[in-house]
């Protein structure tokens, strides 16, 4: 399909729902570039990277190159869209990057590991997180609130021109995102203290 359309990095956008993982893995062992969409939990991360590592396990049995792009599309905005109707005014926008940091951090630990490093050096690429929901919803946060605040090595984020032009005008990075699970997971429990089912909002539709 790449070769087809004359774009070798052609990415087919694929969501990462439980009744999405299989089309995933049989997709990219076909050969074909996909950019697992709608993921918001590390679960649901973690979900979509085996389905990842396995389509690369069955092309590299046959003997078949192992470099088909994919990247992990992490819904980071509509976290706190929904979610800050329901908490405290000091707990708002603060789930949205707590949630983005455990799916860093568990995408840090899979490309540390043996499994990755045996494809890795078959030829694999790794599937980068790519960061979706990248404009600030809530009117009363900086333009730049996400955007300066998931910068981090290998991965991609995506955002509206309006976000872009706001960043490169007064854009102020705040750091390196760290892969520190510890410190979102006490984010995290402080929203799950004030009733907030972390499980079931990432099941859900979450408002754009």
């Amino acid at each position: 399909m790449r070769d087809e359309a004359g774009f070798p990095n052609l990415l087919v956008k694929i969501p990462g729902t439980p009744q999405g993982l299989t089309a995933i893995e049989e997709t990219v062992s076909a050969g074909i570039g996909v950019n697992v969409t709608l993921l918001f939990s590390d679960a649901q991360y973690l979900r979509a990277a085996e389905a990842y590592l396995r389509a690369l396990e069955r092309r590299l049995a046959k003997g078949e190159h192992l470099e088909v792009p994919s990247v992990a599309s992490v819904f980071v905005s509509r976290w706190d869209k929904g979610a800050d109707p329901l908490l405290s005014a000091h707990l708002h926008a603060s789930l949205g990057l707590a949630m983005a940091k455990r799916a860093y951090a568990s995408y840090r630990e899979l490309l540390s590991g043996k499994r990755w490093a045996s494809l890795e050096a078959a030829g694999a690429r790794p599937q980068p997180l790519l960061w979706a929901s990248t404009s600030a919803k809530d009117p009363g946060l900086p333009d730049d609130y996400y955007v300066a605040n998931l910068v981090a090595p290998d991965t991609v984020d995506t955002m509206p021109e309006k976000t872009l032009l706001a960043f490169a005008d007064h854009g102020d990075l705040a750091g390196l995102l760290e892969a520190d699970d510890a410190r979102a997971a006490a984010q995290v429990a402080a929203v799950v203290a004030e009733g907030v089912d972390i499980d079931a909002l990432a099941e859900s539709p979450l408002p754009r």
